[in-house]
């Protein structure tokens, strides 16, 4: 169990508090709110001060979730080979507004080719498979593109595109 952070006093500590955060890695203005009002101790912090910081941050160009949403989209597309659905969602969990979210997952897929992300997942499973790639494998395949986010459409497109047995091609939807 993590110990009490260290409770922060003025104005000052916070924003510093606020910079050492964003230098370890980048926040959504969401996450760096609930960090800083669990920083902040109550009574000697008035309310406006975590509002401010923030204010400031986004003056100084240092806190953009457009930004944030992009930048996030584009590593977990081309690193994590993860789909637009599960970027979205995310997104939403670390309190990105849905207007960044659309535009950085339509940027970067415009970028990226996810049926192309798609067949490269595809062809490093069945690299892996031991065995003939039946329609078993195949099912479990769809369902790990499934939980990375990518759409089913185009999922069941690329695996029917395979050179499998027929009993493999039998894939949902």
């Amino acid at each position: 169990m993590r110990a009490e952070p260290h409770k922060i006093s003025s104005e000052g500590e916070l924003y510093a508090a606020a910079l050492r955060a964003l230098m370890r890695r980048a926040h959504s203005t969401f996450e760096l709110r609930a960090y800083l009002e669990r920083r902040a101790l109550e009574s000697s912090v008035e309310k406006g001060a975590v509002r401010r910081v923030l204010a400031r941050l986004k003056q100084e160009n240092l806190m953009d979730d457009a930004r944030y949403a992009l930048d996030f989209a584009r590593s977990r597309a081309s690193g994590r080979r993860q789909g637009g659905r599960r970027i979205s969602l995310e997104l939403r969990k670390r309190g990105v507004p849905d207007r960044h979210i659309d535009a950085a997952i339509a940027q970067v897929f415009t970028d990226l080719d996810e049926a192309a992300l798609v067949r490269k997942v595809i062809e490093r499973r069945t690299r892996a498979a031991r065995g003939p790639f039946d329609a078993r494998k195949a099912a479990s395949v769809y369902r790990t593109l499934l939980r990375a986010g990518f759409d089913p459409a185009v999922i069941r497109r690329e695996l029917r595109a395979l050179p499998l047995p027929e009993a493999a091609k039998d894939l949902p939807g």
